[in-house]
């Protein structure tokens, strides 16, 4: 019998593949602007995204060492190495910690079996140094109240510098909220607070504290803080592997991906939806999150319905099952 997170992956497989091809087959995205592009080659995997006094940072995807890169946008080179730890589980996410620092989400769970995930906050900046075992790291547990889930990505509060972790599972997103005062000596339980999109690769808070933004592969979408409620979406340029989104003192969205010299982009939002985000703007009604327990909660507006086309989902389909049949075979007894 298939264990819980084996059939997690499965089915996320058979959900995303689909959906991605959907996603490839309709109109281009937003138009994004390069800002600059990863030139150091240990940067394989950008799996989160940061923007830290006027620098970029990011981390690599699971199977890298507890390492941080800061990067000059300028130029697009590595100006310093953060070390914090040699043997991390699966770093997914980095979030802006404030006075040079970053959180790291030692948090990604792709089979379901960690009991407990870790946070870390550590400097950054330019000029490599190493703080692991160092009074410079600050390291704490994180559990999730219903057992073991996926994540990848890791928000703060800016009004109170509260942790927000987004799981990424594939019936829509579980946001959850880390204590406002993290104990070190003991598991921080994090609490549910609502639900969001399906498959959430990174997210951000903007800096009026009463907006965020997560995505997908395909998607950002915005909502409000703290009730969920959804305000807009825009469709994100293509991406190799879209697993990165950061927003800027002013209010600016930058999405990165997975790869080789991937590049960094600026993706300006629709003017609607900035106007829906003024401070004077009616509050969305929560109730109204297509997110929030109707399956998947798929909801590509910003691609009209008449321009996408159906051939992906059935060829989507045919791919998932042999997936899914080659995994089941693969647990077979031999």
């Amino acid at each position: 019998m298939p264990g819980r997170g084996l059939l997690e992956r499965v089915l996320l497989v058979v959900t995303a593949v689909p959906f991605l091809l959907a996603a490839a087959a309709s109109p281009a995205g937003a138009d994004g602007q390069v800002v600059f592009r990863f030139t150091d080659p240990q940067v394989v995997e950008s799996s989160g995204l940061a923007v830290v006094d006027g620098l970029f940072v990011t981390v690599n995807d699971s199977g890298d060492t507890g390492r941080v890169f800061t990067v000059d946008p300028a130029t697009g080179d590595t100006v310093g190495v953060t070390t914090w730890a040699q043997d991390p589980v699966d770093v997914e996410a980095v979030a802006p910690a404030g006075d040079g620092s970053v959180w790291v989400g030692d948090i990604g769970d792709n089979p379901g079996t960690r009991d407990s995930v870790t946070v870390a906050r550590v400097p950054v900046g330019r000029g490599d140094r190493d703080v692991t075992g160092s009074a410079d790291l600050a390291a704490y547990t994180l559990v999730h109240p219903d057992g073991p889930q996926d994540a990848e990505s890791l928000l703060v509060e800016p009004t109170t510098g509260r942790l927000v972790v987004v799981s990424k599972t594939i019936f829509g997103a579980e946001v959850l909220e880390a204590p406002e005062r993290l104990d070190p000596d003991r598991p921080n339980e994090l609490t549910s607070v609502g639900a969001a999109l399906p498959v959430a690769t990174d997210g951000a808070f903007f800096p009026d504290g009463r907006h965020l933004v997560l995505r997908d592969y395909a998607r950002a979408v915005v909502y409000t803080w703290p009730d969920l409620g959804k305000v807009g979406e825009v469709r994100l340029p293509e991406q190799q592997q879209g697993e990165g989104i950061a927003v800027d003192r002013r209010g600016r969205v930058y999405v990165s991906s997975e790869g080789v010299e991937a590049p960094v982009l600026r993706v300006d939002l629709p003017a609607e939806l900035r106007e829906a985000m003024a401070p004077d703007a009616p509050a969305p009604d929560p109730s109204t999150n297509p997110d929030a327990g109707d399956g998947l909660g798929i909801d590509l507006t910003a691609v009209d319905e008449a321009e996408r086309p159906e051939w992906p989902w059935f060829l989507g389909g045919f791919i998932a099952l042999g997936v899914l049949v080659a995994l089941l075979r693969s647990m077979r007894p031999r």
